[in-house]
């Protein structure tokens, strides 16, 4: 017997809402409906899948990854639409979102993303947790306590950093310093993890000559 899974259908008109929860109940799983992140936040979910309409005027679905984030809601999240243009699809993905799905829905791709996002819940749930906390520690960074940090990931010394920003070495410590003390890390390998955590993009770029 399959397991039965709670999908959180959020978002879109209410016919959409109620055409995806008649499936989902038609396969075994329990469905709630929000009509809007709003309701979604003011009773989350302990568990489940969450399927949140991609409304780009509304936030689109890194808005609904942020609020659960923000009350501490760490639920597989994924992304659905009637017309899924490739760059919504990446922006949802980069926020967070473990798959996207167009509607209206087809029973054979519910099945096959329920079944992976499953098996990584648990996974997710804890990446995704570390994610928003090194991002919530880099956020108190000064911006040239940033680029030190960013520099410091890409394997640079004191005197590298120094030569790269125009600033003395002196003055790179004392920035390294502070920022070591914002993000909590010992050790510069613990300040490095956590970005890596973070999944930031960009970063330093080591000017050749």
């Amino acid at each position: 017997m399959e397991t039965r899974h709670t999908l959180h259908i959020v978002g879109g008109s209410s016919r959409s809402r109620a055409e995806q929860a008649h499936l989902g109940f038609g396969l075994g799983h329990h469905c709630e409906i929000y009509g809007s992140i709003a309701e979604l936040t003011e009773h989350p979910p302990e568990q489940g899948i969450v399927l949140a309409f991609d409304d780009p005027a509304d936030g689109g679905v890194a808005r609904v990854l942020r609020a659960l984030a923000v009350i501490g809601r760490w639920l597989p999240v994924v992304g659905t639409s009637f017309d899924p243009r490739p760059t919504c699809v990446v922006e949802a993905i980069k926020a967070g979102a473990l798959d996207y799905i167009r509607l209206p829905l087809e029973e054979e791709r519910l099945v096959s993303a329920i079944t992976r996002i499953a098996g990584e819940a648990d996974a997710y749930a804890e990446a995704r947790r570390k994610m928003v906390e090194a991002r919530n520690r880099i956020a108190a960074l000064s911006p040239r306590e940033r680029e030190v940090l960013d520099w410091l990931a890409e394997g640079c010394s004191n005197k590298m950093i120094a030569r790269e920003l125009a600033i003395s070495p002196r003055t790179v410590e004392i920035h390294r310093a502070n920022m070591m003390s914002k993000l909590g890390a010992e050790h510069p390998s613990q300040a490095v993890r956590l970005r890596l955590e973070a999944h930031l993009e960009g970063g330093a770029r080591i000017v050749a000559g």
